[in-house]
């Protein structure tokens, strides 16, 4: 089994120098900084740095290809694509749409879920706000529906639904989300403080991509911003492009929630990583320019086309360690979505990571121990 040695380890707390690892059947089984064992399979990572493989718990697509239509084949090429980012778990997200194509979407994945390709569906959407839609499209925004939400979590694969608390029957549908082991996820909302406390209180364990689609922060009418980052049991999403929010504001929020607290997402869509040009999100067309996509009519800012490795190094560019950089690429998504045997470099984790070179480049991908 391959012994990685010579590398710069990121663990949760600080960076081991010249530290080496052992990888046996898909496990981190050793890690040590004293001279490592000689075996038949060592790699030498040349003194590059080393972090847990990145989870990406928001994504509609990359590479050209989307997950929100339920086509299988796109569906693999987009994770593939992020893979070689770095990213070795990610969610694939939805959007708004009529329950008919979120019904069929999610029984298209399922196999790919069994599989491991993906760690299940995000809903985000259809129970958002229409004052904070976005991207989203306003003809099938709707209230919750019990039995709508139900027959979609029986298909199997959800694991975080975004939910605008506001909307009648929402707090219901967290409960019945909470009581399904599924993630509750709070945005696209104008919610009060209080309505957003009042989704805290039912169950609700996400912001999604904070500050973007909510109603912006007053003095006198704090909103859901604060009501987010100020909640303990709430992990933030914070899409570090430079676009979605300002270097400064994305570090304002980690040093009020704490590393432990902010989870980097891409918010991605299929024109990651590929040229400007016209793309479609949901039926909906799109028109990237200098990287930035905005819906062709109206303007909306509509996803990304970020990866995580840029995510990593923008939130290392605005001040933040890499220490913490690692957390919130990696643990901290894994946590909130209770993937306990992977997102960080202990001994007894699934043997994830990304070796990235001086640059915080990708270098090397390993997923489940196996070089990708």
């Amino acid at each position: 089994m391959p012994l990685l040695h010579n590398a710069r380890v990121v663990t949760p707390t600080e960076v081991l120098d010249r530290a080496w690892l052992r990888v046996e059947d898909g496990q981190l089984t050793e890690l040590g900084t004293d001279a490592p064992p000689s075996t038949v399979d060592d790699v030498d990572l040349g003194g590059h740095t080393v972090l847990p493989g990145f989870v990406d718990i928001h994504t509609h697509g990359g590479g050209g290809a989307t997950f929100t239509t339920g086509d299988a084949d796109q569906a693999r090429t987009a994770a593939a694509f992020h893979r070689r980012h770095g990213t070795t778990t990610l969610l694939a997200s939805l959007v708004t749409a009529p329950a008919e194509l979120m019904a069929a979407a999610t029984t298209a994945y399922r196999p790919l879920v069994a599989d491991g390709t993906l760690a299940g569906l995000h809903y985000e959407g259809p129970y958002l706000s229409q004052a904070r839609c976005g991207a989203q499209n306003p003809a099938y925004l709707r209230d919750p529906d019990l039995d709508e939400l139900g027959g979609l979590l029986d298909l199997g694969g959800v694991r975080m639904v975004t939910i605008a608390p506001e909307r009648d029957g929402a707090l219901d549908a967290i409960r019945l989300l909470v009581e399904r082991g599924v993630v509750a996820a709070v945005g696209h909302t104008d919610a009060s403080y209080e309505q957003v406390g009042a989704a805290v209180e039912a169950g609700a364990t996400v912001g999604t991509h904070v500050f973007n689609g909510m109603r912006p922060i007053h003095h006198r009418e704090p909103g859901p911003i604060v009501a987010l980052l100020d909640a303990p049991g709430v992990t933030c999403e914070f899409i570090a492009d430079g676009h979605h929010l300002h270097d400064g504001t994305l570090a304002f929020a980690v040093h009020a929630v704490g590393a432990g607290r902010a989870a980097l997402v891409t918010d991605a869509m299929a024109a990651a990583g590929m040229s400007d040009g016209e793309y479609d999100l949901g039926g909906q067309a799109v028109t990237v320019t200098g990287g930035v996509a905005r819906l062709s009519v109206g303007g909306s800012i509509a996803g990304s086309t970020l990866t995580m490795d840029a995510a990593l190094r923008r939130a290392v560019g605005a001040g933040l360690s890499i220490v913490d950089a690692a957390r919130m690429a990696a643990t901290t998504p894994a946590a909130a979505l209770g993937l306990t045997d992977r997102g960080e470099l202990t001994v007894g984790k699934r043997a994830d990571l990304v070796v990235l070179d001086e640059f915080l480049a990708v270098r090397r991908v390993m997923r489940n121990g196996v070089f990708q």
